[in-house]
């Protein structure tokens, strides 16, 4: 029997495969156990479409999975001819099987041997065993684990404003975007996308094929901005203060250069700046800057954005600013009730379908993951302050009762953003991973504190949004 520790990962999407690699890469590292539910490992849900449209959002060059070898991924594309970048941009499916040959290769390297075991099963709970943890699957399997990182990537899209929970049971209602295109009911009537951010780009993409028409609903209306056809080169300036304050410090940097070059400028600063604002500067920042910061900071392909240019100058797609009022589900179509911006009039509309478009959800109460709901029942996690993942500290510990961070209880990727929140894009992710893996060897060689839960505590809606 090994003498090595073990470490559980639930998810083996990007950030829970990154994290195991690093793990692995240690010859006196644990052993490792990667959990994933869905039916492929490593490629998550980004990954996993086969839409040769679904084109990544960010150029090869800085699409390595690791920081200190750069070139990684374009020396993997240079091996595979078939695969050759264009414009700077593969597809998402590509990526997945960048990621997915990583972890092969990991798994018949003599480093690994004996320390790598696929779990294909979804955890259903996670429960305190002395210092370390003990792990239920779906299958009704257990095993125990000295530590665990949650990888579990996002959270499912808010039931929209305007809805009832009828909506959910409606066939009309697609809450899961990225299967739109295979569970779309037929008609020729057109459809209804609420947000206007990358997964919609996605969701037009697959449906443009399909021949059908097409309205986007969000907020402020705002789509994703495009990268620029070559490199550009980051405005490099210092930020601080509230949200408000380092605002019109980017505005004043935008009148000598381009956008593009203001906002990737910014990004190094932004863990710190999210790190410096308070509970009510974050919020401000969420409530009125999120969707601008947004739509530069996630951007398209130069080739998507033209693909969306000529589905709106034809009419297939046809973006609005504006919120929904009521939405009524039906046998045949979805009635919705909604309000442009500026406009005090409503307009009503019938649509053969509503796919929620907006973006993973905030409500971990509704995340629907047997997993997250026991976690919060037993007082193990709870929502951070601002509704946007759990509450972690600065290395995604998670923090207990008392506020003391967990050292062996981890969050990498989405739903660790309370403690940085730029941490959905590889960039991040890859150096959020390969630290978690270092920080985790290092806790491992030292006794794991009992943490202060209450059994018989439970956290409930109400409690969630007064923390």
């Amino acid at each position: 029997m090994s003498s090595r520790p073990t470490v559980a990962i639930i998810g083996a999407g990007f950030s829970g495969l990154l994290t195991a690699l690093h793990l692995l890469a240690d010859p006196e590292g644990p052993q490792v156990r990667l959990v994933e539910k869905a039916g492929a490992f490593a490629r998550g849900t980004a990954y996993s479409t086969g839409n040769a449209r679904h084109i990544l959002n960010v150029r090869v060059a800085n699409m390595s999975a690791f920081p200190a070898d750069p070139q990684h991924f374009q020396h993997w594309l240079d091996r595979r001819p078939g695969w050759q970048a264009r414009a700077g941009f593969v597809t998402r499916g590509c990526y997945g099987d960048y990621l997915q040959d990583m972890l092969w290769q990991a798994a018949e390297s003599p480093a690994a041997a004996g320390r790598l075991l696929l779990e294909a099963d979804e955890v259903t709970d996670l429960r305190r065993e002395g210092a370390g943890w003990r792990l239920t699957l779906a299958m009704g399997r257990e095993f125990s684990a000295d530590a665990v990182v949650l990888a579990l990537g996002v959270t499912p899209p808010a039931l929209p404003t305007g809805a009832t929970e009828d909506l959910e049971a409606c066939s009309r209602y697609i809450a899961d975007p990225w299967g739109a295109s295979s569970t779309l009911p037929e008609g020729d009537g057109p459809v209804l996308l609420l947000g206007s951010g990358l997964t919609m780009i996605d969701v037009a993409l697959s449906l443009e094929e399909q021949g059908r028409r097409m309205v986007a609903i969000s907020r402020r209306g705002l789509s994703p901005m495009p990268h620029a056809e070559g490199d550009v080169t980051p405005v490099t300036a210092e930020y601080a203060g509230s949200p408000a304050k380092v605002l019109r410090q980017a505005q004043r940097r935008r009148a000598d250069g381009d956008w593009r070059q203001v906002i990737d400028g910014m990004r190094p600063h932004v863990a710190g700046l999210w790190r410096q604002w308070g509970p009510a500067d974050r919020r401000r920042f969420l409530r009125h800057l999120r969707p601008w910061w947004e739509a530069g900071r996630h951007r398209m392909a130069p080739s998507v954005a033209r693909g969306i240019d000529q589905m709106i100058a034809r009419g297939q797609l046809t973006i609005h600013a504006g919120r929904t009022i009521a939405i009524d589900p039906g046998f045949e179509q979805v009635h919705v009730t909604w309000r442009a911006k500026g406009e005090k009039l409503t307009r009503r509309r019938a649509f053969d379908a509503l796919i929620n478009c907006t973006g993973p959800g905030a409500d971990l109460q509704r995340s629907g993951s047997p997993l997250i709901l026991s976690l919060l029942a037993q007082g193990v996690i709870r929502p951070d302050p601002c509704q946007v993942g759990i509450d972690v500290d600065s290395e995604g510990r998670v923090l207990d009762l008392t506020d003391l961070p967990l050292d062996h209880l981890r969050v990498v990727g989405a739903l660790s953003r309370a403690a940085r929140w730029e941490i959905t894009s590889v960039p991040d992710i890859r150096v959020q991973a390969a630290a978690t893996a270092y920080s985790l060897i290092a806790a491992l060689r030292e006794p794991a504190p009992a943490p202060a839960i209450d059994p018989a505590f439970r956290v409930s809606p109400v409690t969630a949004r007064l923390h």
